[in-house]
């Protein structure tokens, strides 16, 4: 065996050239694979950070549809939730950990010459639990501020670096259409949703505060809000939690069978797990065609093989002659083989690296490298050249010696 190595690393070092051509589509599928995988885990990441930017095990509850002189009317056309439907969903439902009603509206924010319009949401101190959201400073909104409906304001990234830029904003009055609300408490980044929109540009104010100074209040519903985001237990049921939502509400709002639903209940991690799905499955897509390049690497390596057979047949039967057996023809050609697609496999992942690297970096895509898909690639490289190269190894081993000496 070891003088098949020495014999096969000596036939590669003769032919530098052509052993360099023949481990190029080698090199290639190996290095689209690695991009493909570290584009691909590097996406997935991504939208799983956006998944728990929402906040872990959410269910969200919005106004559902309506009808109107016989015309359904769209979503949200049911202004019937309520903050006591939020207080029933929170006490009265196991599993629940909290229930945060929310209110919310679009509104011009302005201090000194600066202007931004951004969305305003009306909150109690139990959207901070549900959504898992930090106050990086100052403080946060206390029940007695919901309580008094103070005017008082905590604001995201982009709502504080679109008003004061670097200034700090802290203890700061800034009007929100024309009203003036102090600045109390600065939110740590969520950035995008898993629905494209920036969950930074927001200012949290009191929900009683929203509903007096921006929204209005109902006479049919003076306790109104638009949404209540529900966290529940990790070991609890989504499918069963939501049953109970409904049910829940279905008495609270007296609706009969047959009756449209005056609310809709949604979970906002299955949600975002289609988008999670969809890339999971493109990344597969992407790293199945890349490994048809290996497949055609290897037959590049089959192909050269069979010509090298061809030129050294007369070496094969001198071999031969001289007692040199036929396992160990075939042994030689194999690692001739393996060799190639190995060290082939080994470019193509530095390679590959290299790619991915300045892909993220141009791109501004997270990228994420994974030993196990990298070793992975190698050892399928590798594979490839072994059973590529099998056949022509075959056909060496079996060269008779008096009719591979006769050869020119």
């Amino acid at each position: 065996m070891a003088s098949s190595i020495r014999t096969a690393f000596r036939s590669l070092r003769s032919h530098p050239l052509r052993s360099s051509l023949t481990i190029l589509g080698i090199v290639i599928g190996v290095a689209a694979v690695v991009v493909m995988i570290a584009v691909g885990s590097g996406a997935q990441e991504r939208i799983e950070s956006r998944i728990r930017s929402l906040g872990s095990n959410l269910i969200s509850i919005n106004a559902g549809s309506a009808r109107m002189g016989g015309v359904r009317l769209g979503s949200g056309a049911a202004p019937r939730l309520s903050e006591e439907d939020a207080l029933a969903i929170g006490s009265e439902l196991p599993g629940v950990i909290v229930a945060a009603p929310l209110l919310h509206a679009r509104v011009q924010f302005t201090i000194g010459a600066d202007n931004w319009q951004g969305v305003l949401r009306g909150i109690t101190p139990e959207y901070f639990a549900a959504r898992e959201w930090r106050v990086i400073a100052g403080r946060e909104m206390t029940p007695e501020d919901n309580k008094r409906a103070t005017n008082v304001a905590l604001l995201g990234t982009t709502m504080r670096e679109k008003l004061f830029a670097d200034k700090d904003p802290l203890g700061a009055t800034i009007r929100i259409r024309d009203v003036p609300f102090v600045v109390v408490g600065l939110l740590e980044r969520k950035g995008q949703s898993v629905w494209g929109d920036d969950q930074d540009d927001v200012a949290l104010v009191p929900l009683r505060t929203a509903r007096r100074q921006f929204v209005g209040t109902s006479r049919a519903n003076p306790s109104l809000v638009h949404n209540i985001t529900v966290k529940f237990a990790e070991r609890t049921s989504a499918e069963q939690t939501m049953l109970a939502i409904r049910e829940l509400l279905w008495q609270r709002h007296r609706l009969r069978k047959g009756q449209e639903d005056s609310f809709m209940v949604s979970n906002l991690a299955e949600a975002a797990d289609v988008e999670g799905s969809a890339a999971r499955v493109l990344s597969l897509l992407l790293s199945t065609v890349a490994s048809v390049s290996l497949v055609v690497g290897g037959i590049g390596i089959m192909n050269i093989m069979l010509v090298t057979v061809t030129e050294r047949t007369r070496e094969i039967g001198i071999r031969l002659a001289v007692g040199a057996r036929r396992r160990d023809i075939l042994a030689q050609f194999l690692i001739e083989a393996a060799t190639l697609s190995l060290f082939g496999g080994i470019l193509g992942v530095f390679l590959g690296i290299a790619a991915a690297t300045a892909i993220g970096t141009f791109a501004g895509w997270p990228i994420i490298f994974d030993l196990s898909p990298v070793l992975l690639a190698i050892g399928f490289a590798a594979a490839v050249g072994v059973v590529f190269g099998y056949y022509p190894a075959r056909l060496a081993a079996r060269l008779l010696p008096i009719d591979a000496l006769r050869s020119e």
